[in-house]
């Protein structure tokens, strides 16, 4: 059993002044008699009807602390759970060369990049997933995990510049695929998101695709922003480059193919978020779940015993305790 609003137990400190009360008003309340001697009553008993006024007291007490148990609503769980839950673990490959400061996307490509990415991170909650991030090199940034709010972290914390500014979609995509070995789920895939060519690295794309392919696992590569000359200015904003970008669109499609996943291409924040969407549902988790939980309310046995008290209390002070005035 617990209790919805628990903190109301601190309502039974009220016993603390109704029993300095009660001891007070009744240390003198015994009736006397002004005689000269009261040798002859010394041994007599005390009435049973001193100690039934003790316990109507306590029957008072004990109607107060039953109300304030109902009020914190006490209440009883039925719970029956039985789930089987199997993860698809993902790993997100995310382009951080210089070009994703492009601002054909509202503010740039790469700030709209890590927002749809951590809404897609934040609908994923049954899957095992990690981050790799790549420019002129691949860094494995996050490692295969459930903990929602760490991933999310690193994805916000990542920024241009990180790395040697370049292309390796190769490498990215292999340090994806190492990342996934380690993985247990029977469903494994990778979203690789790019703006460019690759050009620079060890590793060529189409054979870490094809690598891929060999340990059972699904690439979904993205290409996002517009092909043509773009202007870029460094975080300080003392500079300003003009690069040319294009994206290669065959060796996207490419990989995908090899590997069983599907190509997309995201021209704006828009159809960005549209793409996210579709990946969501090709790789949803497959759960079979059944749950019970029933919540019952238990005030009530304590309501009753609290009105059986006082009931009882009342029956006393006017029946066997009765005073004549």
């Amino acid at each position: 059993m617990t209790f919805k609003y628990p903190w109301l137990l601190l309502l039974l400190l009220i016993y603390v002044p109704l029993i300095w009360w009660y001891v007070c008003k009744n240390r003198n309340a015994t009736p006397s008699l002004h005689i000269s001697t009261l040798s002859p009553f010394a041994g007599m008993p005390h009435s049973w009807k001193e100690y039934l006024m003790k316990f109507n007291f306590i029957l008072k007490l004990l109607a107060i602390g039953l109300m304030i148990v109902a009020l914190c609503r006490p209440q009883t769980y039925d719970s029956h759970r039985t789930s089987h839950v199997e993860g698809t673990d993902i790993v997100l490959a995310l382009d951080i060369s210089g070009s994703m400061a492009s601002k054909d996307f509202d503010p740039d490509r790469f700030t709209v990049a890590k927002d749809v990415a951590v809404k897609f991170v934040n609908q994923r909650a049954n899957d095992n997933m990690g981050l790799v991030v790549f420019a002129g090199e691949s860094l494995s940034l996050m490692p295969l995990t459930y903990d929602r709010g760490a991933l999310v972290s690193a994805i916000q914390n990542v920024e241009l510049g990180d790395l040697h500014d370049g292309t390796a979609i190769g490498d990215g995509l292999a340090s994806a695929v190492n990342r996934l070995i380690s993985g247990k789920a029977k469903s494994k895939s990778i979203i690789l998101l790019t703006d460019g060519t690759n050009n620079a690295g060890n590793v060529a794309p189409a054979t870490a695709a094809r690598i891929a392919r060999q340990k059972g696992i699904k690439v979904y590569t993205i290409g996002v922003g517009t092909n043509g000359t773009i202007q870029i200015t460094d975080p300080y904003g003392f500079s300003t480059t003009t690069l040319e970008t294009k994206i290669d669109e065959d060796a996207l499609r490419q990989i995908a193919d090899i590997t069983g996943g599907k190509f997309f291409r995201a021209r704006d924040e828009k159809m960005l978020q549209n793409v996210f969407k579709e990946i969501d549902s090709l790789e949803k988790s497959q759960l079979d779940v059944e749950n019970y939980t029933r919540t019952d309310e238990a005030f009530f046995p304590w309501v009753l015993a609290a009105l059986c008290c006082y009931a009882l209390s009342m029956m006393l002070r006017y029946t066997v305790l009765r005073r004549i005035p």
